[in-house]
């Protein structure tokens, strides 16, 4: 801020800047496209949940067998079966990984979009107000204070609503 005050006074611009403040968080959740968003996360998740929960049954159902058949295995077949049993479990650990960078990606892409939509049409609705700067008042943005008729969310939220109905 000091720097935007230091270069205000050395040149000629406007006597007053206007800045316009949006809450994305409240944008994805007030928004029919937001809950479009936020449902195509959820369902893509809960799927990917109940492929990891399918293997989690077959390695406990296989856990079972062997601990049921650990007495009557001779030495071989009992090594074997541990072996089989490590070697689905690493394959288990692996898949549970994959499955969570293919929901991380999901939610990036399907966010990253949706900011994309929250920044050309807050930039709409900052030239219809003749605003200079809308701030992101996001968790972690640089955002500490503002004033509550600074917030164009409710402008943005409408406009979302119209373009994206």
């Amino acid at each position: 801020m000091l720097a935007v005050g230091g270069c205000k006074s050395q040149t000629a611009g406007p006597s007053s800047t206007r800045i316009g403040v949006v809450d994305p968080q409240r944008i994805l959740s007030e928004t029919n496209a937001g809950k479009k968003a936020r449902d195509t996360l959820a369902s893509f998740t809960k799927n990917r949940q109940a492929l990891i929960e399918l293997e989690e049954k077959e390695l406990r159902r296989m856990e079972e067998d062997f601990v049921k058949q650990g007495t009557v295995l001779s030495p071989t077949a009992k090594r074997e079966r541990e072996e089989q049993f490590r070697r689905r479990m690493a394959e288990y650990q692996q898949k549970v990984g994959e499955l969570n960078r293919e929901v991380q990606d999901k939610q990036k892409d399907v966010l990253d979009g949706f900011r994309d939509k929250i920044e050309a049409l807050a930039s709409k609705v900052a030239k219809r107000m003749a605003l200079q700067v809308i701030i992101d008042r996001g968790r972690g943005g640089p955002t500490i204070y503002f004033e509550d008729t600074v917030d164009v969310s409710s402008q943005v939220i409408e406009e979302f609503n119209k373009e994206y109905p």
